[in-house]
């Protein structure tokens, strides 16, 4: 085996096991930030509902908004390649979804931190690529927004 096919082979394996080990890191640490943010935000729920009964009177409401961004990692990408050539659940990018949608709605709750409740609570995804074939920067973007409530005084 000659040294050339040796590096040719081994680097693209090497950055897939180091996109591995990093992006396995980074997805870690943001899933413990959105745990923990979201213990901060536990008694301000958020609903899809147009309409609720609050417990005493609104004193005034408005908008709250919040997105995210959120990359693909290469090794997601490869490992995801497998799966769309046989069919099935893509299950390397269920995480990747899972965090953008809980960290669109902490940064649409952070928007009004001072609300009582999110009512009428949407979000919305979209896919955000550099080329229209799938060789481009494959991102999703989440908009989580909806009404703040702000009670007279905490029910």
């Amino acid at each position: 085996m000659s040294v050339e096919l040796l590096i040719s082979l081994g680097i693209p394996v090497l950055l897939i096991v180091v996109g591995r080990i990093v992006g396995s890191r980074i997805e870690r640490r943001h899933y413990e930030s959105i745990i923990e943010r979201e213990a901060l935000f536990g008694d301000q729920p958020a609903f899809s509902t147009k309409q609720f009964d609050a417990p005493i009177p609104v004193r005034a409401a408005s908008l709250a908004v919040g997105s995210v961004v959120v990359s693909v990692d290469h090794f997601k990408r490869f490992i995801s390649s497998f799966r769309m050539m046989f069919g099935g659940e893509v299950r390397s990018y269920s995480s990747l979804i899972d965090r953008a949608r809980r960290e669109a709605v902490l940064r649409m709750k952070e928007s009004q931190p001072d609300a009582h409740a999110y009512l009428n609570t949407r979000l919305e995804t979209s896919t955000i690529s550099s080329t229209s074939s799938n060789e481009g920067i494959g991102t999703i973007e989440v908009l989580a927004y909806g009404t703040a409530v702000h009670y007279d005084r905490a029910p």
